[in-house]
């Protein structure tokens, strides 16, 4: 058997779900052997009764996390160099966020709906959230995951303004639930599923001609402040804040998408600090959370109480807000308000860019922050720089709509002599291409 000089030593032992662990993409060398072979392709998840995404996920199976790790059952430990896609920004297990769990589990879980009670973890997260937005962004509705925070703002912009148009970007990626979807890009992800959303229209991203198509009609403009799945798209503070000199123009709301880039991903707190604007509503999620899942969607008082009306219950949600998701999200924001995190995130992500733009291979490298995305010249190089860093223990990832590029977006506290241990790898990975 002829395996490629970072194939991982496992691989002789034929056994499928352990090599299908390593196979992220359909056209891999590990893919293509067992098809050559024959073999059949594994189904790791489908195989124990769970629902599978794709048929070549990475497959490791996680017993803890820690830190900047993930430790597999097999004894193996990975530098998560991803942050579980845009989630760990406080690394895994950050001890204040899980002692804050633990203290809320010996309280109570859910106790009620969304919206009928008050409860002290959901008061503690919004005081702590809107405390650090801007006056007028100072009513927060936590749901239960980004994509429905999108819906959800959708939503609001149209009870406001009682209009039924949705601009969206070209590049954009907001959610993958029949809302979302639509204001989402990508018409490959979307075909299977139309009809969609109506009255949808894409301007492109950082193009100012474009902003003309905003018009009274139009009942918001939904963009990420930094894209993130079209390969980290940074727009011209010009573009952003002339886009919110349109809507105010035009009465359409503005709504920012920092699912991603957001929770100090991007070099500060929230994204939109770095532009001079200010949303209409801010949608939050992944990172937000400190490791459990959230989303929220943050409006100003009067734009949110028109959901308690015409019709009441304008979005209800049983478990929006539970008690164990607002203590993660309450502990974060504490450790972003009390701990160093974010100020030396934007010069240290300079050096990781400037080390990367000097490797072979490497066409462009866009950074914000923590926030990366490295294009190469081939699809196939990408394939063998991510195989090759799950290999040697070094998680990357890359883009649904950007095969060309892959993503690093390491924990915020990452170390120093952890980020030249990971890079170490991904030179390695660089050098190993033929």
């Amino acid at each position: 058997m002829q395996v490629s000089p970072y194939t991982p030593t496992i691989l002789y032992s034929y056994n499928p779900i352990l090599l299908q662990s390593y196979n992220p993409f359909p056209q891999s060398r590990i893919y293509l052997h067992f098809k050559t072979r024959n073999h059949p392709v594994p189904t790791p998840l489908l195989d124990i009764g769970l629902a599978q995404t794709t048929l070549h996920p990475f497959g490791l199976e996680v017993e803890r996390a820690e830190g900047v790790y993930i430790y597999t059952t097999d004894g193996r430990r990975y530098m998560d160099f991803i942050s579980g896609i845009g989630v760990n920004n406080l690394g895994h297990g950050h001890p204040h966020i899980k002692q804050a769990l633990h203290a809320q589990i010996e309280k109570h879980l859910h106790v009620m709906v969304y919206g009928e009670y008050v409860q002290a973890s959901q008061k503690n997260a919004a005081t702590l959230l809107t405390a650090a937005l801007p006056s007028s962004l100072n009513t927060c509705y936590f749901v239960n995951s980004g994509t429905e925070a999108i819906e959800a703002a959708l939503k609001l912009a149209k009870r406001v303004t009682g209009r039924t148009q949705l601009i969206a970007c070209k590049g954009a990626y907001h959610g993958n639930t029949h809302g979302s979807m639509s204001v989402s890009h990508n018409e490959k992800k979307k075909a299977t599923f139309r009809p969609l959303l109506p009255d949808v229209e894409f301007i492109g991203f950082n193009v100012m001609s474009d902003l003309e198509r905003i018009t009274s009609k139009t009942a918001c403009v939904i963009a990420e402040t930094i894209q993130g799945d079209a390969g980290v798209r940074i727009p011209d503070v010009a573009w952003l804040q002339a886009l919110r000199t349109r809507c105010n123009e035009t009465g359409a709301l503005l709504i920012l998408d920092e699912i991603q880039c957001g929770m100090g991903r991007s070099g500060s707190l929230f994204a939109f600090e770095q532009f001079g604007v200010v949303p209409d509503i801010l949608v939050l999620g992944k990172a937000l959370g400190g490791g459990v899942p959230v989303g929220c969607f943050v409006a100003s008082r009067e734009h949110m109480t028109l959901l308690t009306h015409d019709p009441m219950l304008g979005h209800i949600s049983t478990f929006a807000g539970h008690p164990l998701v607002c203590a993660g999200v309450a502990a974060c924001l504490e450790v972003f308000k009390n701990e160093n995190v974010v100020a030396p995130i934007e010069s240290r992500g300079q050096r990781i860019a400037s080390f990367l733009r000097s490797l072979p291979h490497v066409k462009e490298v866009r950074q914000r922050g923590y926030y990366f995305a490295i294009d190469m010249s081939s699809e196939e190089h990408v394939r063998h720089v991510v195989e090759y860093c799950m290999a040697h223990g070094v998680i990357t990832f890359w883009f649904l709509s950007c095969p060309w590029s892959f993503r690093i977006a390491p924990p915020l506290t990452i170390s120093d002599e952890e980020i030249d241990e990971a890079l170490a790898v991904i030179a390695q990975a660089m050098n190993d291409i033929t």
